[in-house]
């Protein structure tokens, strides 16, 4: 492009220096008036347009290259404006849609947190029966140790008083009667 300009700057150039002489103007007639004068004009008029001619000639290819490009770049250039337009379009779109996805959102997030209290609350009570029933059948069996305790010291205690009357009533010839009794019911015995 810039070779082209140069081509043309120096065309015009040319024909500006070219054309100076026949533009003067003297005040005696000069010998440019006759017709040789004129046919030289004419001569030198149709170098200068074929200079420019071909200058335009040479320059053609870089200007339709150069417009073509450009052409392309516009084109490159509304395409890239349209998918930009495009963008800002579906952008605008999902910020308009951001309070309803909020809202959903917040919806959703209520809708768990009473879904998991729900389940956290029966977990809670299933806990507190399985709890409740453990010790239930803790304070059972702690009741029945009790139990037997008490009978293993009230059994001692009977045993205890059981001896100390005994010993009290049991004297030598109660116990000498028991003996010889004892002994009597084994003589009496078949073995």
């Amino acid at each position: 492009m810039i070779r082209a300009l140069r081509l043309f700057a120096c065309s015009l150039v040319g024909v500006i220096l070219i054309s100076l002489p026949a533009f003067a103007q003297e005040s005696t007639p000069a010998p440019e008036n006759s017709s040789t004068g004129w046919i030289f004009r004419w001569l030198n008029f149709a170098i200068v347009f074929a200079v420019i001619v071909w200058g335009l000639a040479k320059a053609a290819p870089h200007f339709r290259s150069h417009a073509g490009e450009i052409s392309s770049r516009i084109a490159e250039g509304t395409r890239a404006r349209e998918a930009a337009e495009q963008q800002r379009r579906q952008v605008q779109e999902k910020i308009a849609g951001i309070p309803q996805e909020v809202e959903t959102m917040r919806a959703d997030a209520k809708r768990s947190m009473r879904v998991e209290g729900e389940r956290l609350r029966a977990l809670a009570r299933t806990e507190a029966e399985t709890i409740e029933r453990a010790a239930q059948a803790e304070i059972g069996a702690a009741e029945r140790a009790a139990r037997l305790e008490l009978k293993a010291i009230a059994a001692g205690l009977a045993i205890e008083r059981a001896e100390a009357v005994l010993r009290r009533e049991l004297t030598q010839e109660a116990e000498a009667s028991l003996f010889r009794g004892f002994v009597a019911d084994l003589n009496g015995s078949p073995n």
